[in-house]
This record gives C-alpha cells, structure tokens and sequence, in this order.
C-alpha cells in the first residue's frame, strides 16, 4: 500500500565537529508549492540552492521555512608579520650607516619587537562546513518527512471513512429512486411518465459518482504527490451530487444529497493538508 504525505511538520538536527557546532530546524505548512524561506547565519546565503536542492528530495509541496545556527569552536592562529620584519631590518642598517653603531639584532631581539608576531581569531569557512550541514540536513529531513507520513496516514483514514458513507448514500439515493419512479408511475398520467422518466434518470451521475469513489481511493494509496488531484475528483464528485439533487426533488433524495455534500466539503478540506 502507498503512503500519501501530509503537509505539516517538524524536523531538527544537532550536529557537532571539532570545527563547528550547528542546530537546524525545518518546519513546514499547507501551501500550494514548494516555498521555502531561509534563516541562516550571515555569509551562508550561498548554501540556499543546495538547500533547497536537498529539501526537493523529501517534499514537493508546502510553505517551508529553515533555520540554521552556527556556533563556531574559535581557533587562535599565530601570524607573522614579514613586513613589519623588513621595515625594522631595513631601519636597523640606517642606524647602522648613519650613526655607526654596531647592529647586534639577533633572532630573538627580533621576535621580541612588537608587531613582528600576531595572534588571530580563525573561523572555519562555508564550503568547510556544508559537508557536515548536508548530513544534518539529511537527518532533519527524514524526521520531517516521517511526520508528515504520520499526518498523511490520519488523513488517509479520514478521507477513507468519508468514501465509505458517501456509498452508504448514494445506496439510499438508488434505493429511493427506483420507489419514486413507480410511485410517479401509477399517479401520473401515462403519456406524461416517459418524459417524467427521462428527465428524472440519475443512472448516469450515480455511476459517475461512483467512479469517482473508486478513483479516489486509488489516489489516496498513492505514493506522489496528489492533494491536487484528489481535490480535483472531490470537486467532480460536487457536480455529480448538484445534478442529481436537481433533476430528483424528493425529501429522501434530497436529504441524501445534503449529506453527500456535507462529506465532499470535508475531503476538499482534508485535501488542502495533502502534498
């Protein structure tokens, strides 16, 4: 059996590297395509295309929204500093030249003047760290798509239970329609009944509307992406049910109608919160 996919959900990550600590959060809403909005650290604006490239992968549809927070492990880096090296030399020998003086600056005289050496902050770079985020998306990901699987199996239920009670009524429609026509039949004038006959006949919209039925359970044990499609059948599924309430006006019928329609507004609700 298939498994469709509800819209709703959470996914979240925490992963942690020498380098870099990182929590991602990705939550996702009904929406009628795939839109995500990103919130990511300043400088990583560039990972939004593979992002979305990795969160193509699991959903197809849904207002997305992702959230990545970084906290960099600050590495201390000794840098040496050649020019300041080569300004003191260069103005030892003019001392030299200039005054006479003997130029005894030796390798440890040297390092001991300030600014010949520096300590700076490292962080590690974007494409340093995607490797790592890309496994943490990966994971964040699966989370969220098994809850949406979870929803879709709810709705699956649901719409399932509607279907069934939809064919209940439309056995109490069929079921009456053959009592009204004989009751016509026998209180109506004869040459007026083959038109009263014709006019009445719902043979075709039930068979329709049973099609439907079984073409949305067919949808509902798919595996792709039909919330769309389903919401499409439902809406056949009204026209059927408007004609027959219009073309047979009687108490039974009509009250089986209203129900019909009460179960179609239902799915169509349901089926906004399918991918």
């Amino acid at each position: 059996m298939g498994m469709i996919k509800g819209m709703t959900g959470y996914g979240g990550a925490q992963i942690s590297t020498k380098e870099v600590k990182a929590l991602i959060e990705i939550k996702s809403l009904n929406g009628r395509y795939l839109d995500i909005i990103y919130y990511l650290p300043a400088g990583y604006a560039s990972l939004e295309d593979r992002i979305r490239q990795l969160c193509g992968q699991y959903l197809e549809r849904g207002r997305v929204s992702v959230s990545v927070k970084i906290a960099q492990k600050k590495k201390d880096e000794v840098v040496l500093n050649k020019q300041v090296v080569q300004s003191y030399l260069r103005y030892a020998k003019e001392l030299e030249r200039q005054f006479r003086l003997k130029n005894n600056l030796t390798l440890a005289g040297i390092v001991k003047l300030p600014g010949v050496f520096e300590v700076r902050e490292t962080s590690v770079g974007v494409e340093q760290v995607w490797p790592t985020l890309a496994q943490g998306f990966k994971k964040a990901l699966a989370a969220l798509d098994q809850m949406r699987k979870r929803e879709g199996l709810s709705l699956q239920r649901d719409i399932k239970g509607q279907l069934l009670k939809m064919a209940k009524e439309i056995q109490t429609i069929q079921a009456r329609a053959k009592t009204v026509l004989k009751e016509m039949k026998a209180s109506i004038p004869a040459e007026e009944f083959p038109s009263y006959q014709r006019n009445s006949d719902i043979n075709e919209e039930l068979s329709r509307l049973k099609h439907h039925i079984a073409e949305m359970k067919i949808l509902l044990n798919g595996v792709s992406s039909v919330g769309k499609r389903i919401d499409f059948t439902a809406q056949e599924m009204q026209r059927e049910t408007n004609t027959i309430g219009a073309k047979l006006q009687d108490r039974v019928v009509s009250n089986a109608v209203i129900a019909l329609k009460s179960r179609i507004e239902k799915i169509r609700e349901q089926a906004q919160n399918i991918e």
